[in-house]
């Protein structure tokens, strides 16, 4: 029994605010850093021919990951989209979710997502959604191209890939809740604005997200 409220209390606090006290701009920063490093190593980064084509990117820099018989996952990070006049000003977004097993320990993991379309766009400006069930979602190649693409990967909405310990690679996100998150939004520009405001209005971005920005239209400007 103490078990069981032990493998409660650790999902419970990946949900508190103790899990969450960075502040957004710190979070943008952090987002730059990620994108730059993955980037850094063609060889081992997102194939630029699926960056090139993405409708959008989420970058969530230290998602959390822990478990003791029950198992949860939190995190916070940012999404942008792609506008006639370059990357959009970046939405806070949340991602959430638990799964059921044997399992101990506490990690933080990088997570990247590219929406390769228009109809996962369109899941990614909802309030929220169910990864692997509203939006299909398959587990990204890792290398200079795509030639590797199987056909789940051809038909997903969503790629997803991680960094660990220096691995990055490709994962399944199934399961996984993806959320906006209006409070860090506020934080960001003052007022409260909801995701699809930001990402299709031409909201102009803060000043914290110059580097992230600067990093997506050097590594992937529009081609019109």
């Amino acid at each position: 029994m103490k078990k069981h409220f032990f493998a409660i209390a650790v999902v419970l606090a990946m949900t508190s605010p103790a899990w969450a006290d960075e502040e957004p701009s710190r979070r943008l920063a952090d987002a730059a850093n990620v994108f730059a490093e993955i980037m850094h190593t063609p060889d081992k980064g997102i194939p630029h021919d699926l960056l090139d084509h993405a409708s959008c990117i989420a970058i969530v820099p230290g998602m959390k990951k822990a478990g003791f018989i029950v198992g949860a996952k939190y995190g916070k990070g940012y999404v942008t989209c792609r506008t006639h006049a370059g990357w959009s000003a970046p939405a806070t977004i949340r991602i959430e979710g638990g799964s059921l097993g044997f399992q101990i320990g506490a990690t933080e993991t990088d997570v990247v997502l590219l929406i390769r379309n228009h109809r996962g766009m369109e899941r990614l400006l909802s309030d929220q959604f169910t990864l692997g069930g509203d939006a299909s979602v398959a587990a990204g190649p890792v290398g200079r191209d795509a030639t590797a693409q199987t056909d789940a990967m051809m038909n997903a909405e969503i790629l997803a890939w991680s960094r660990s310990r220096g691995l990055f690679a490709g994962i399944s996100l199934d399961g996984a809740t993806l959320r906006q998150d209006v409070d860090d939004n506020e934080k960001l520009y003052g007022r409260r604005l909801d995701n699809r405001e930001i990402l299709t209005n031409g909201v102009p971005p803060p000043p914290a997200a110059d580097r992230l920005l600067a990093e997506l239209n050097r590594r992937s400007p529009n081609k019109e």
